[in-house]
């Protein structure tokens, strides 16, 4: 029998976002609406869920790592029993494991809620939008609860049964010699309930993939990368859990004029040699139009200058960011009769 790390293919010592990951690559993979009448799909896609509800609560994947069993009553050659931290035994298991022997046992089993995975997605803006922020929809694939039976698996109508096998309890017990071991019930996986009469939308399985569409508000002066949670947008939770959340991400076009630094923008103006060094006024363009900054005389190449307030919207506080106007002297490249003898003639007054 494979381990639950080998169901999911991950090695024992896998963080939980690889254990989330290999869970929903082998979920769509072996997911029943992609593989409708493959039996051994649909096996493998309950062992995959199984695994993964163990390995994904790390209360019962501790107790998995230490006994070998999610209950945390232990496997083949474990004893039933655990040794406490001193001398003698852990006496709140006597009970479970003379009552295996005895004919008594646990309670009936009961599942565990389990609250719903968190979905990334990415929304594209234009420059312009990202800075005035905007209101849009984006259609997102989520995991939830299936609309035909309501999440129970079993066909409407009819609803999950007790387990025959377990009588409920979720697991079984193996006799070794004067001693009974409990393990998961190899019928019901050791949720103590059986579907006799599956969803035919969802093979009893009780979620499926549905598309739905969301509406936005982007901020204003939202940057690329920005996170916008939705919470409990994200896929159903499990056993009456809570849904997950939703984060959009965006993801902002680059300026043909603008560039970018936290909330301060920068713009390049260009400014004629001559104007440069006797200085004068130019025209310099910001999100909100153009406006006029007083280029001072003598100003070098690369010379930055800051209009106050003309930035990107402060996405954390009040107020906007700055804009930086920065100098870039342009010299021409050709130059009229008249235009040569005056450089001539202040090139020869500077020697």
């Amino acid at each position: 029998m494979r381990s639950l790390y080998e169901s999911l293919g991950v090695p024992k010592n896998a963080t939980q976002d690889e254990i989330k990951k290999a869970y929903r690559k082998l979920a769509r993979q072996y997911h029943p609406d992609k593989n409708p009448g493959d039996k051994e799909a649909e096996e493998r896609f309950k062992e995959i869920q199984g695994a993964y509800d163990v390995l994904s609560d790390p209360e019962k994947r501790k107790r998995y790592d230490t006994f070998g069993s999610a209950n945390g009553r232990g496997g083949p050659g474990q004893g039933g029993f655990t040794w406490s931290t001193t001398e003698g035994f852990d006496f709140g298991d006597l009970g479970d494991l003379f009552g295996g022997l005895f004919g008594g046992g646990r309670s009936r089993a009961e599942p565990r809620s389990q609250r719903g995975n968190d979905v990334e997605v990415q929304v594209n803006l234009s420059f312009e939008d990202a800075l005035n922020g905007v209101e849009t929809k984006i259609p997102v694939a989520l995991e939830l609860a299936c609309h035909t039976c309501g999440g129970s698996g079993a066909k409407p109508g009819t609803a999950p049964k007790v387990c025959p096998q377990c009588d409920g309890r979720g697991v079984v017990a193996e006799s070794q010699g004067f001693f009974a071991l409990s393990q998961p019930c190899p019928r019901c996986r050791g949720n103590g309930t059986v579907i006799e009469e599956p969803c035919r939308t969802c093979r009893g399985t009780g979620r499926e993939r549905r598309t739905k569409r969301y509406t936005v508000k982007i901020p204003a002066g939202a940057k690329d990368g920005t996170r916008i949670r939705l919470k409990g947008k994200g896929e159903a939770g499990w056993n009456g859990g809570p849904a997950g959340d939703l984060y959009v991400i965006t993801r902002v076009e680059q300026s043909k004029v603008f560039t970018r630094r936290g909330d301060d923008l920068i713009v390049e103006v260009p400014v004629p040699y001559a104007d440069a060094a006797l200085g004068t006024t130019a025209s310099v363009p910001t999100p909100d139009g153009p406006v006029s900054v007083k280029i001072p005389a003598g100003s070098e190449d690369g010379k930055l200058l800051r209009v106050r307030g003309k930035g990107a919207p402060r996405l954390k506080g009040s107020g906007r960011g700055d804009l930086i106007a920065r100098v870039r002297i342009s010299v021409p490249k050709k130059l009229s009769k008249r235009e040569r003898e005056l450089l001539e003639e202040l090139q020869k007054a500077g020697k």
